[in-house]
């Protein structure tokens, strides 16, 4: 049996152009976990049921566990690492801190990276659309009211907007 060859990946990847040789068989999630050491991207239950593993593709977010890394090939991917900057955190990583939304962090990046998705296209979503965006994404903390007051606190700092 001929053992499948590498092909080209190539995408911008928070915000950097990155070629890389992979299997055709990855997944997304493993390429940016082992390929690109992207770690907070989780691989939470491989069924695309708990969106631990989201990130944005193209502006939407996507379950990274259930996608080829090929068929993302020339896309733009932003995951949990590309939204701060240095050392500086996002304004949603800082509102889910101050509110205590991060619990036990497992469901954290994909959570906020729902929460991204949301305000890049709704900068004054309602409760029932905060609510709706992150439905697909499991806490097992149970901290969604948390995640509801850290949008909510998000949304009330004007200043903030331009920084989402």
């Amino acid at each position: 049996m001929k053992a499948l060859t590498k092909q080209t990946w190539h995408v911008v990847l928070n915000g950097q152009d990155i070629s890389r040789e992979i299997k055709p068989s990855m997944l997304l999630v493993d390429v940016l976990r082992n390929e690109m050491g992207l770690t907070g991207t989780k691989n939470g239950c491989g069924k695309g049921d708990c969106g631990a593993c989201s990130v944005i593709v193209d502006g939407s977010l996507v379950y990274s566990c259930l996608i080829p890394a090929l068929s993302v090939n020339g896309k733009s991917i932003q995951t949990i690492e590309g939204l701060s900057e240095g050392k500086e955190l996002h304004p949603i990583q800082e509102a889910f801190l101050e509110v205590g939304a991060v619990q036990c962090g497992f469901c954290t990046p994909g959570m906020i990276m729902a929460v991204k998705c949301l305000l890049d296209k709704n900068l004054t979503p309602t409760e029932l659309e905060t609510r709706e965006a992150i439905s697909g994404n499991l806490c097992r903390c149970g901290s969604y009211s948390f995640i509801i007051e850290a949008v909510n606190l998000i949304t009330s700092r004007e200043a903030q907007h331009a920084k989402l």
